[in-house]
């Protein structure tokens, strides 16, 4: 099953997020799902980031919710916002 990921960073925190970037990478390059594609969110100008996006395969979205709770990101307290919502491709 396809779910999406996606996380709003909390205000003026793109200086922690890229001090825990490699972290993060770390710990997405070992995840039990497939990932379709990630990356980050970012202000309309291309220059901020400002969240994370994430488009994966799981077949359980309970092992996404502890997943996504140990991420480097999340346990640094960058993400104010998560939301993990199922998803049927339609186009693509």
């Amino acid at each position: 099953m396809l779910f999406v990921i996606f996380c709003l960073d909390r205000p003026e925190h793109e200086a922690v997020r890229l001090q825990h970037y490699e972290a993060h990478k770390a710990y997405l390059a070992n995840a039990s799902h497939k990932t379709i594609m990630s990356g980050p969110l970012v202000t309309d100008d291309d220059k901020t980031m400002i969240g994370s996006f994430f488009l994966v395969e799981a077949e359980d979205r309970q092992a996404l919710e502890r997943f996504v709770a140990n991420d480097p990101f999340n346990q640094a307290n960058i993400w104010r916002q998560i939301e993990i919502r199922a998803f049927r491709k339609r186009v693509g």
